[in-house]
């Protein structure tokens, strides 16, 4: 049996919802227990004592895990979410998205994970400003923020699903999907390198059961998937989530295979390195194992 936790509750990871709803894992022959991390920022510590054998996450959590913990054996593999899934939402419609006009604004960042903010600070830099010169709320939650854009308290929220169609519903208007910049690996597997290699047949079995739940994923529409997920989301009605999975379809931030890119691992290594969060960080010959997903796939 492997033990499988998630991050965080989020319709971003809808791929992995489906693969445990339709039974996928199962289908391949090796039995899951899904546990949710107790904190986004404890994902590692079930790792490192044991408690889990694989979290899903980003390669942000391997970079974190070779900068705080010594003799580190960290690796990803199995790359689902293969670009940022925030979003920039404004009240009333603005021109076409340039970072560099954030700086003048007052700007409310996600603070219950670093990601997003270390993205958009580095497109920030790419536009030539200086993420330092934007007036940003650093501490509130999504809901709060998104509450604080409704009542005219901020200029712009970054928030992921379902915020966003909630602010849509309530004629707040789409500034910009960080999907747009492109590959940035955001999600994938990741395990102890000692614990891959002495499960390694369970293991190349679930990453054969994600690949095989992305392709499922690519040639279903957008009511198949939110039907797949909507267990794990029951306080969010049926049609809302409908429109979450048809946007971000729409977006292509799920990938088609579970291989993960040098491009997409790179970028959000840039962004963690300009915003000091890593210096230098780890390699992507390091971090990422992608002989679990050629295995699985051709082997």
């Amino acid at each position: 049996m492997i033990t499988l936790q998630e991050t965080l509750r989020g319709a971003f990871y809808a791929p992995f919802y489906a693969a445990l709803t339709r039974g996928a894992f199962a289908a391949e022959g090796v039995e899951v227990r899904f546990v949710s991390s107790p904190d986004p920022s404890r994902a590692l510590e079930a790792l490192i004592n044991g408690t889990a054998d694989i979290g899903w996450g980003g390669p942000m959590r391997v970079n974190a895990g070779y900068r705080d913990v010594p003799g580190a054996d960290f690796k990803c593999f199995a790359e689902v979410v293969t670009k940022d899934p925030f979003f920039l939402v404004t009240r009333e419609p603005r021109a076409p998205f340039n970072a560099a006009d954030l700086v003048g604004l007052t700007l409310a960042s996600v603070s219950e994970v670093p990601t997003p903010w270390l993205c958009l600070q580095h497109d920030v830099r790419l536009a030539g400003a200086d993420p330092a010169r934007i007036e940003r709320i650093a501490t509130r939650s999504m809901a709060d923020n998104a509450q604080a854009l409704l009542a005219g308290e901020v200029d712009v929220v970054q928030v992921f699903q379902p915020y966003v169609e909630e602010l849509v519903e309530q004629g707040c208007h789409i500034w910009y999907a960080a999907a747009d910049r492109g590959l940035c690996s955001y999600t994938t597997l990741y395990a102890r390198d000692a614990v891959m290699q002495a499960k390694r047949p369970e293991f190349v079995k679930m990453v054969r059961a994600l690949w095989r739940t992305l392709q499922w994923v690519q040639g279903v529409d957008a009511t198949a998937l939110a039907e797949a997920a909507a267990p794990y989301f029951p306080a969010l009605p049926l049609p809302r989530l409908i429109a979450i999975c048809a946007r971000y379809k729409a977006l292509g931030i799920w990938g088609e295979t579970p291989v993960l890119p040098r491009t997409g691992y790179q970028r959000l290594l840039d962004s963690m390195v300009s915003a000091g969060f890593v210096s230098p960080g780890t390699p992507y010959e390091v971090a990422v194992d992608n002989s679990l997903a050629d295995e699985a796939m051709h082997g």
